[in-house]
């Protein structure tokens, strides 16, 4: 796992952008060249929905991180895109090294920590 506009770091492997947004005033010509990541899939983010929602959620309390965690991955799987998406993830990952890479400083309260274990998981051969 990766902070979006941190420097590349051996055996990150291919890095995934998996915010809502790319960043701002970044031309997608500057991503990769410039440390953001390699490839933005916003498929494998936070609604804008559940982003607005996250002020509801004290993120330091591991309860109700969880409570944010679960449904954030109950919406991710629940749409056939998303959960194709993170299937073609996982297929790349079983195969090769990936990152995960978000703007949130702390990557435990970061959904990408729970996108990190999903796709880990679905390219073990489990899936829910």
């Amino acid at each position: 796992m990766f902070r979006i506009g941190t420097p590349p770091q051996p055996g990150q492997g291919l890095r995934v952008g998996a915010t809502h947004r790319p960043p701002r005033g970044v031309p997608k010509s500057r991503w990769a060249a410039d440390g953001y990541f390699d490839v933005w899939l916003p498929a494998l983010a936070p609604s804008a929905k559940l982003l607005g929602e996250i002020k509801k959620y004290d993120l330091d309390n591991p309860a109700q991180r969880k409570k944010f965690f679960d449904r954030y991955e109950k919406e991710l799987l629940a749409s056939a895109d998303s959960r194709q998406t993170v299937e073609f993830v996982a297929e790349i990952a079983s195969r090769m090294p990936i990152s995960v890479g978000c703007f949130c400083e702390d990557e435990t309260r970061c959904h990408r920590s729970r996108l990190y274990k999903i796709i880990q998981e679905h390219a073990a051969g489990g899936s829910k």
